[in-house]
């Protein structure tokens, strides 16, 4: 209700297929090029994404893609295949580190960067190639790609004023959510401090279209739509100098969204973790970047540039996470 329905599916969502199409041990690891391993780890966090890497195993996107130059989708689908198909133990990333300016202008192949920044760019990289030669195509129906049928839900906002009681809401797609870890302790404590409701008042006073005044409102942000896959950043940066909040916050292996829905009745939402992102370093500046995955003999491995180790779930749950992907 009030989201405005899309005119044409680009990508139907029933073609996405959740399990992995055939069991293998893990790929490749991914050579460090200098300062990439920020690079490396979103890497091998999307290669292990089953539906992401089901489609891009199947070559449905360059079979019918007509793109000429940078397509990040084709660049996406050919490193993947090298990865889980090919006998080599290392590869080099190094289309990716050929294209990076087009796949975000911050990036420079021998400064180091962000794994969450790079996730973002990416993601946007992708979604840019599914919607080329889609001309005109309606801000819902570009929701439909295969990249947000993936990684893609919608948050609802409620505003509610306090003065005339007037309800406004409205809702945004998101392809992954960026959680403040200052308090919170938990993962479940960040997601109730997400979805908990925040006063808008002095300098953030809400400008009431009805009572026609600035007055004090209440916001609320909750999940409206779950994505396949659900994405999280908890916000390790302490403020604009870098410094670290470098605490633990627990994660679980299965996450239940409903609680944090609009809607909180009904069946349980449940995600499985399958990868995870590891900053160590003092500071959000310096530091290295090495990633758990979940292979599809569901198996975990660490992931830290060239070496692939298998380890345990125990394991997988006693770092100091930075970014979590969960698949339903």
């Amino acid at each position: 209700e009030g989201m405005a329905l899309p005119q044409r599916i680009l990508f139907p969502t029933e073609e996405i297929c959740m399990d992995w199409q055939q069991r293998q041990r893990p790929g490749a690891g991914l050579c460090n090029l200098g300062s990439t391993c920020y690079i490396n780890v979103i890497l091998q966090c999307l290669t292990y994404t089953p539906p992401l890497a089901n489609y891009l195993l199947s070559r449905d996107h360059s079979q019918l893609c007509h793109q000429q130059g940078f397509c990040m989708m084709c660049i996406m689908e050919a490193h993947v295949r090298k990865v889980l198909r090919s006998s080599a133990n290392v590869i080099w990333p190094r289309a990716v580190i050929r294209d990076l300016k087009f796949i975000g202008e911050e990036f420079e192949p021998d400064m180091a960067g962000d794994a969450y920044e790079f996730l973002r760019c990416a993601l946007e990289a992708m979604q840019r190639a599914c919607l080329s030669g889609c001309s005109s195509v309606d801000i819902s129906s570009q929701t439909t790609t295969i990249i947000h049928q993936i990684f893609g839900g919608f948050l609802k906002s409620r505003v509610i004023c306090l003065r005339c009681q007037a309800v406004f809401d409205s809702y945004k797609a998101f392809l992954h959510v960026l959680l403040d870890i200052k308090t919170p302790s938990s993962l479940t404590t960040a997601l109730e401090d997400f979805v908990t409701p925040k006063k808008l008042d002095g300098k953030y006073c809400f400008k009431c279209s009805k009572c026609e005044k600035k007055a004090t409102a209440s916001k609320r942000v909750t999940v409206h739509c779950v994505p396949k896959v659900f994405t999280v950043c908890l916000e390790r940066a302490a403020d604009h100098t870098g410094k670290k909040i470098s605490k633990i916050v627990e994660y679980p292996e299965y996450l239940d969204l409903r609680p944090y829905m609009s809607d909180t009745a009904g069946e349980p939402l449940l995600y499985s973790l399958y990868a995870l992102v590891v900053h160590s370093g003092d500071t959000c500046l310096d530091g290295h970047f090495f990633c758990y995955t979940k292979a599809s003999n569901g198996l975990w491995y660490k992931m830290d540039d060239e070496s692939v180790d298998n380890c345990g779930i125990h394991t997988v749950l006693r770092q100091q996470a930075y970014l979590l992907f969960y698949a339903r």
